[in-house]
């Protein structure tokens, strides 16, 4: 088994209490274990919104930020996201900054499937195209902030949980954070 199959658990501290299968984990009682999210930035300070793959486990088929995934055991928060990057967008990562750091959330999909994650959620840009993993992303758009933002608020349910709250969170950054070097959005220090 490849240790990028495997996310680290956490206990309600956020503390790492050790390691899992992901697939096994994804369950109706998922343990509460570490990801990220990623919003996606381009020159012309639109964000990248993806629609998850139908073939995914969870909340498939729906509307969510640029990418996400967990970070393998050992591995950092930058080199996860670079990885996830490349394997789910095939682009390559500039700058990038820690824009929610302590996010965390619980949320069941239609199908019973619980996520249980501490999700600190980075800004990013790229001047690359969007070479799209099918597996991954079923569809992508780059949209102005404000659209993201209306969109989100006019039909939540169209959209994953997570982003759903993450916009809520970041309504009043994100076009700021189109524009503006990330150095200087961070609220907390990159993992």
């Amino acid at each position: 088994m490849s240790i990028e199959s495997r996310v680290v658990l956490l206990d309600a501290s956020g503390a790492a209490i050790g390691t899992a299968d992901k697939i096994s984990i994804h369950t109706r009682e998922t343990p509460l274990h570490l990801a990220f999210s990623c919003y996606l930035f381009d020159d012309e300070g639109r964000v990248l919104l993806t629609r998850r793959s139908l073939a995914k486990r969870t909340w498939p088929g729906v509307w969510t930020n640029s990418f996400c995934g967990h970070p393998a055991p050992g591995e950092t928060m930058t080199d996860a996201l670079r990885r996830h990057a490349l394997l789910e967008l095939g682009v390559e990562l500039g700058e990038l900054a820690e824009v929610l750091p302590d996010f965390r959330y619980s949320a069941r999909d239609a199908s019973g499937l619980l996520e249980n994650e501490v999700c600190p959620v980075y800004a990013a840009r790229t001047a690359e195209a969007i070479h799209a993993n099918p597996a991954e992303v079923a569809e992508w758009m780059w949209v102005e902030p404000a659209a993201l933002v209306a969109a989100v608020a006019a039909t939540p349910r169209v959209f994953s949980p997570w982003s759903v709250l993450q916009v809520s969170q970041l309504e009043d950054r994100l076009a700021a954070l189109a524009v503006m070097p990330l150095e200087g959005a961070a609220t907390g220090a990159s993992r």
